[in-house]
């Protein structure tokens, strides 16, 4: 299919080149070597339906197409329940959607940004959780740095936690699963070089949570679609991840039970964890950095009024027998009940404060009941009291959609010169931080026989200290490093890292410099304002991230807030989580029920 794909899309171009010869367009030479390819006249005449409609595959028909001028916006505001926020003030561009046929049952469509002054690269960018709808924030960000973007609806229309549209629908899992994304790129590159009369010089990938799912499997069934993939937070292990995420409400519920932790006990829970957990690098600055060094002490947490007990044990916060408990699973991850062996590592110290996002329901997160409802059983009416572990067989013997991400040989796309940057915040509390060292160690095994000096070849991973799942820090730590959504939680006019557009603070743009140049990614740095989301507030600090297996180490001296005080190095003793258990793990973002309705209108961060 990748052979006839190709001879496709050959065709295709000659047959643009030969019509678009009286139009042909003018270039540019920029000073870092790119190409900018920018004619007025293939603006005005080729941003048109037959353009495109002349090259589509059977099935696939063009639903719009509108010439977007500099300044201006675009999105689906009235219509798209994920991304109702459209990007404002694009550069000049062609806009154009397109609807395909993916069986006699069910469709998908994508969004295609075609900027006037074109890099010659492209870009696909991710979704979120089960949401539906094409993500034009992330487009908006990706056209800025001259990309032409793509995006799919996944094949439905529905908000991140609403899995309803999975019911009894077999042709709509494998949209969502991998086939809307597949069929986006593989149309989306024909009508890119249909446009610009010119073929793609590398392609790119950028997502996180659903969306890094999204990137590994698209590299894993097709490895010739990205020159660069970048996923964050990747929810890569659906049938294991969100059958745990069902199954965590039996940690934690009833809520009268004794067992029960309260959502507004869990700020202060994460507090007393960093006290006992953040100087595990040597530098007290209120951030975890280390959390796979840190062994909680659980005494510290549990009620006590002693005078010399810890002063979270004598607040109203502290935690009985049961709750310790409860806490614990947390950390430990998936353990069968029938034999303790841990088939899903669990969260790391630090992540509390976004715990919330799968332990405090009314009954269980709609990212595991609804999963284990409308994917797994097509049972609405199945209970979360319901389940059992052999749940996950059947999730696993299924996989519905086909959406794990589990294939670790990725040999093909290595020897073809691909490369992967994955990356996670260690504050995670949707998607375990550990997902990354789980897929990763077990790719570095299959493609690379262990070695992890031969892997880094082509696949690096970087874990960001304090950032939470796919951007954001609720300890100032620093996050903002060019990755998935994070320009959109900025605003809705905002690209890269704003001030610092280089490849030395946006993982993409490093990530070009790998591809492109040959230059590895050895740390990327990451930025927090004082204002976290408000660039205009002023730096408050800068950090390396380090590609694992290094960690940043301080030099004892220098301000702690300067990333020149940093340097990264084989600075870590372990790579144990607090358990003890090897880190690994995965998943999608969701809602709270007190702030469901914040959430929802914010849905479109998609951070989830």
């Amino acid at each position: 299919m990748r052979f006839s794909g190709f001879l496709q899309l050959s065709i295709n171009v000659a047959v643009v080149v030969a019509s678009l010869a009286a139009t042909a367009s003018a270039s540019v030479e920029e000073g870092n070597g790119n190409t900018i390819y920018n004619s007025k006249t293939r603006r005005q005449v080729s941003c048109n339906v037959e353009t495109f409609a002349n090259v589509l595959p059977t099935g696939a028909k063009v639903e719009k197409v509108e010439y977007v001028s500099a300044g201006s916006t675009f999105g689906e505001p009235l219509t798209d329940l994920m991304y109702p926020i459209s990007p404002t003030n694009l550069p000049e561009l062609c806009a154009v959607i397109i609807s395909v046929v993916s069986s006699p049952v069910s469709a998908y469509r994508f969004g295609i940004f075609l900027p006037a002054e074109w890099n010659g690269r492209f870009l696909a960018v991710g979704n979120g959780g089960f949401g539906g709808g094409i993500n034009w924030l992330d487009m908006g960000a990706g056209v800025r740095y001259g990309f032409a973007v793509i995006s799919t609806d996944t094949g439905h229309n529905s908000t991140t936690a609403d899995v309803l549209w999975a019911l009894n629908q077999p042709e709509m899992r494998i949209d969502w699963g991998y086939r809307a994304l597949h069929g986006s790129v593989e149309t989306g590159k024909t009508l890119v070089a249909t446009y610009y009369a010119k073929p793609i010089s590398h392609s790119y990938y950028s997502g996180c949570s659903t969306g890094g799912r999204q990137g590994l499997k698209e590299l894993q069934i097709s490895p010739d679609s990205f020159d660069g993939v970048m996923v964050g937070a990747p929810a890569w292990y659906t049938n294991h991840l969100n059958t745990w995420v069902c199954k965590i409400a039996s940690y934690n519920w009833p809520a009268d039970s004794r067992k029960h932790i309260e959502w507004e006990s869990l700020p202060p829970i994460g507090a007393e964890i960093l006290r006992q957990c953040d100087g595990k690098d040597g530098v007290t600055d209120g951030i975890i950095s280390l959390p796979e060094q840190c062994n909680v002490n659980w005494n510290d947490m549990k009620c006590n009024s002693n005078n010399d007990a810890s002063d979270f044990a004598k607040s109203t916060h502290c935690m009985n027998d049961e709750q310790v408990e409860s806490l614990q699973h947390m950390y430990q991850g998936y353990v069968l009940d029938s034999t303790d062996e841990q088939v899903m590592p669990g969260y790391l110290p630090g992540s509390e404060d976004q715990l919330y996002t799968v332990l405090n329901y009314s009954d269980a997160s709609p990212y595991g009941l609804g999963y284990v409802r409308y994917f797994v059983l097509n049972d609405p009416l199945f209970q979360a009291s319901q389940y059992n572990d052999s749940i996950l067989s059947l999730a696993e013997a299924m996989d519905p959609g086909n959406a794990t991400a589990d294939d670790y040989n990725l040999t093909a796309f290595r020897d073809r010169g691909g490369k992967v940057l994955l990356y996670h915040g260690q504050a995670d509390g949707l998607v375990p931080t550990t997902a990354g060292g789980l897929y990763y160690n077990r790719t570095v095994e299959a493609t690379s026989g262990g070695n992890v000096t031969a892997a880094r070849e082509f696949f690096r991973r970087l874990e960001i200290p304090g950032m939470q799942h796919c951007g954001m820090t609720k300890v100032d730590a620093p996050w903002a490093l060019g990755g998935a959504t994070q320009a959109a939680a900025l605003g809705n006019d905002t690209y890269s890292v704003p001030g610092y557009a280089d490849a030395q603070h946006d993982m993409l743009l490093a990530l070009v410099d790998w591809v492109e140049n040959g230059v590895p990614i050895d740390q990327v740095i990451a930025t927090t304002w004082k204002t976290s989301t408000d660039p205009s507030s002023g730096v408050l600090r800068q950090r390396p991230i380090c590609a694992y297996p290094d960690t940043a180490a301080w030099d004892g001296s220098g301000n702690v807030d300067d990333a020149a005080s940093w340097s990264c190095g084989n600075n870590s003793t372990n790579s144990t989580n607090s358990t003890g258990q090897v880190a690994h793990s995965a998943a999608s973002m969701s809602y709270m029920n007190p702030f469901s309705v914040i959430v929802d209108a914010f849905r479109v961060l998609d951070f989830i």
